[in-house]
């Protein structure tokens, strides 16, 4: 592939990593509530989660999906619910963070995961690739699957830097929220926002 086609497709996708979505919008609520490092793990887990869609397109398996109104549907209703799940649990969360205190630490692995089944159980994303990364195909730069690879390489290199970013800032504002008043207000929005995302993904 050349270098003009790569770099074209790396700024379209630092592009989308910043107009908002879903992904973006989880980041910034895990981030600020839990911490910049829970934002971070919650990045590298969507990340984890586009390899799997970029193997998807290479393979094929998103068109399946695509062609499969029950798959595609019980997929979303999947991802809908565990973000139904994730708000029923920022909604009940105690406000017990006091000024000096360090924000909740989760487990590494449950804030990585939450990333990785954000991304899986959101079917719009295999899609998306589906319709974006052949465009971007070249005839004779080398066999189909490795030029998709690559593309999905860069696109995860670019969310890593936009999320990554917005995970950086979303803390540093977490950190100035420090009463009991603010951390409940922050949870109740939290909630909300992965309501208004579950709602979202199955419209």
């Amino acid at each position: 592939m050349t270098a003009e086609a790569q770099l074209g497709f790396f700024g379209i996708a630092l592009l989308l990593g910043l107009s908002p979505g879903p992904d973006n919008l989880f980041v910034l609520m895990q981030s600020a509530t839990h911490g910049r490092r829970a934002g971070l793990l919650v990045t590298l887990g969507l990340c984890t989660g586009l390899l799997a869609h970029t193997a998807a397109v290479a393979l094929g398996l998103a068109a399946l999906l695509a062609s499969s109104p029950a798959a595609f549907g019980a997929l979303k209703l999947a991802g809908a619910a565990y973000l139904l799940y994730l708000a029923w649990g920022a909604w009940r969360a105690p406000a017990t963070l006091q000024a000096g205190d360090e924000p909740l630490r989760l487990q590494p692995w449950r804030l990585y995961g939450r990333g990785v089944l954000m991304n899986l159980s959101n079917p719009k994303v295999a899609i998306f690739f589906l319709a974006l990364l052949p465009q971007f195909v070249q005839d004779g730069a080398g066999p189909v699957p490795w030029q998709i690879a690559r593309l999905g390489a860069l696109f995860m290199l670019a969310t890593l830097i936009v999320f990554g970013s917005f995970a950086w800032l979303a803390g540093g504002l977490g950190l100035l929220l420090r009463s009991a008043r603010a951390q409940r207000l922050l949870n109740r929005s939290a909630a909300l926002v992965f309501v208004g995302l579950g709602i979202r993904l199955i419209s």
